[in-house]
């Protein structure tokens, strides 16, 4: 059965339409189609992964357990979701960027949260309507589903870029701050 969230005739119009409305003046959208990631992707969502981590927070991280990491979420759909944003590069379909969604529970909503991440635009691409594209589509899911209550991200204190686009698509900053114990990546 078709899920006309995932039908690129709809959600292709839907998304363009959305992006070449832009309140930024040097903002040029692109064509843009976004598509569930399939494990075929992998390797190209776990190359992102690592710029991410790089470009974000100057870490370098092992390719190969990203690459496992990304597979097991891609053949699991518990764990959370990919989807891709794909634009035409001489022709031809390529991945040009990538949000991850993870989900948890609520029990004070009975729902659940939508997590954003792993966002990623390749750079020749940013600035073009990417991530709002991508951004459209999760938010589309979401109203489309009883089940969410609402997204959040996180974001680090020093990537004030993304805090703006977040705060433009209408994400508001909140009172939580992030505390963990990481087992993987030591600090």
């Amino acid at each position: 059965m078709c899920n006309p969230c995932h039908d690129f005739a709809i959600n292709d119009f839907a998304i363009n339409d959305f992006a070449l409305f832009t309140t930024r003046p040097y903002h040029i959208a692109i064509k843009t189609k976004i598509r569930d990631a399939t494990p075929a992707d992998t390797e190209i969502i776990a190359d992102f992964n690592v710029r991410i981590a790089l470009e974000t927070e100057h870490r370098q991280l092992d390719i190969d357990r990203v690459r496992q990491g990304v597979h097991a979420l891609l053949t699991d759909p518990a764990k959370g979701a990919y989807y891709v944003a794909e634009a035409e590069v001489n022709g031809t379909a390529t991945i040009v960027g990538q949000v991850l969604i993870t989900y948890e529970w609520s029990d004070w909503r009975n729902g659940n949260f939508w997590w954003i991440q792993s966002v990623y635009v390749a750079e020749g691409f940013r600035g073009k309507g990417i991530f709002r594209a991508l951004f459209n589509h999760v938010d589309q899911l979401t109203k489309a589903r009883s089940d969410v209550c609402g997204l959040r991200l996180y974001v680090d204190a020093d990537n004030y870029s993304a805090r703006k686009t977040y705060e433009r698509l209408g994400m508001k900053r909140t009172n939580y701050e992030l505390f963990e114990t990481d087992f993987v990546l030591k600090h």
